[in-house]
Order: C-alpha cells, then structure tokens, then sequence
C-alpha cells in the first residue's frame, strides 16, 4: 500500500514538474507571439518574417554579447530600440510602399523580406550554431519536484510584465488608442486626421520590438543560426489563432496552453509524439470558439 502511494505521489510529482516547465516555456511561446498579434490586429496581415526577424535580432544580442561583452539581458534596451526602429523602416518604406495598400500582396512582401533576410544571414553569419555562456545559466532554484533555471524564470516574468505594459498602453495613452481605432475602421480614422501610415509602421516597429525581448531572454538558452525562427514561429502562429487574432491576453494564455500541452504530451507520448497534443487542442478549442479564446479585437 505505502509502495503504491509512493508511486502515485511519484506519478503526481513528475506530471507537476511537466506543468510547471510547460509553463516556462509556454512563457517564451507567449513572447514571441505578442508583436505577431498586435501586427495582426492593426495591419490585418499575416507578418511571415517575424520568425526572421527574431533570428535577426538574436544576432544582434550575440554580436553584442561578443564584440562588446555586453550581458544578453542587458542588451534588451539596445536591442528594442534597434529592432523599433528597424521595423518601423521596414513597415513604411518596404512593405508599405511596394503593397499599394493591397493584405494578399502584403503577405508575399513579408515572405520576400523573410527570404531574402535569412539568406543574407546564411551568407555573412554561416550555418553554424552560435551560442552565449553566461555565468549565471545554471542557476535557479529547487522546487522539490523540479528545477527552475534564471533564465526560464526571466522569460515568464518578461512574458507577464510585456503583455501587461502592452494592455495599459493600448488602453491608456492616445497612441494606444488611435492604434485600436486603425485597427477597428482604417477609413473612419483616416477621416478624423490619424496618420494610418504612421500607425501601420508604429505597429509593425512595436511587433518587431516585442520580438527583440523576446531574442534577449531566448539567446542564452538556444543555440542562434538562421534558422532559429522557424522553431519558434510556427508555434507562435498556432499561439495566436489559439488565443484570438489580436489579443494581447489570449497570446500570453495560448502560449501557456501550448507550452503546458506540448510538456505533458511529451511526458505520456514521447518528445516525437508530444506535438499532436498541441494539434489536437488547437482543433478541439477551434471547434467549441472558432474565433479563439478571446475573440477577434485587441484587448
């Protein structure tokens, strides 16, 4: 009997410590997904380079990192800055002007931006895997029935902390609110003086600065090569139709979902199979709320 409830409180303990890392991981979903909704919600278009500009912007942490010897995580400032700006340039003056304003066209631009960024990085940076050491990537803290690293706790911790700046300064400031107001009737808001453009690249440069956070708390846990985005983009994309198309609370929410989803599948089926828990949840939530867990508009 004592065999058999050691046995159970054993099964119980590994299922908890698969939650718990699911969560931290679904924390890093969560922030790759956040600028991937806000682009969605205002500009209404599938952003196909975004996993390319994470991998851009973790080359960026790494370089720093390297030739200045700068901490990855006191990086980020830099690296948002860098990346708005970026974004912004790319939003008005890229994708904006060779669009003519037409979503189908939109969305080849991005896949031509994505293409053509990713290959410049296979020529100058190579295939090879990078990666940073830093002091601390060891440490963390015992929980008994795991082991929380710093670095998965900084990603959570950013993933809460961005997500509620994000819903304070859309709700809150005019910036925000002119953003939601592009979002809801583009033409409306274009009749009452709102720059559109302006909002549109204003929009795109917050989406690429929420992947440049989330390049700073990812870069000293992943290995960086040009096609680092694509590991984590695809299930951002999930994260988002998961969440609703534009909200900010669903991104954070399906990011836990699919993280919890992907560790506790692997825990019964397997790392290889783990993934069809995602599937399978994903279709079963889509069924019961075609338009996702919290909706369509931006929140």
């Amino acid at each position: 009997m004592d065999a058999c409830a050691n046995l159970t409180g054993h099964g119980c303990g590994i299922i908890l410590a698969s939650i718990i890392n699911g969560t931290m991981t679904g924390a890093v979903y969560a922030l790759v997904a956040l600028g991937l909704t806000l682009i969605y919600g205002v500009l209404h278009i599938i952003n196909f380079a975004h996993g390319t500009l994470l991998m851009l912007a973790m080359y960026g942490v790494f370089f720093l990192n390297q030739i200045v010897g700068v901490d990855p995580y006191m990086a980020m400032p830099v690296i948002l800055v860098a990346a708005f700006l970026f974004g912004y340039g790319l939003q008005r003056y890229v994708i904006g002007k060779t669009s003519h304003g037409r979503d189908e066209i939109t969305l080849l631009v991005t896949l031509g931006v994505s293409i053509v960024i990713e290959n410049l990085a296979l020529f100058f940076f190579t295939a090879n895997e990078r990666n940073i050491r830093v002091p601390y990537e060891l440490a963390g803290i015992d929980l008994g029935v795991t082991y929380l690293l710093v670095t998965q706790m900084a990603a959570f911790g950013a993933a809460l902390l961005i997500t509620a700046t994000l819903w304070m300064f859309m709700s809150a400031s005019d910036t925000g609110r002119a953003i939601r107001a592009v979002a809801k009737e583009r033409q409306g808001a274009r009749l009452v003086g709102i720059n559109v453009e302006h909002i549109f690249a204003l929009s795109f440069g917050i989406g690429t600065a929420c992947v440049g956070a989330a390049a700073a708390l990812l870069a000293p846990r992943f290995a960086i090569s040009p096609r680092i985005g694509y590991t984590f983009v695809l299930i951002a994309f999930t994260v988002v139709v998961l969440g609703g198309m534009g909200s900010f609370v669903g991104a954070l929410v399906g990011g836990f979902i699919i993280g919890i989803a992907e560790s506790v599948g692997g825990l019964f089926l397997g790392e290889s199979l783990g993934q069809i828990t995602i599937s399978l949840i994903f279709i079963l939530i889509l069924l019961l709320r075609p338009s996702g867990l919290f909706g369509e508009k931006l929140r």
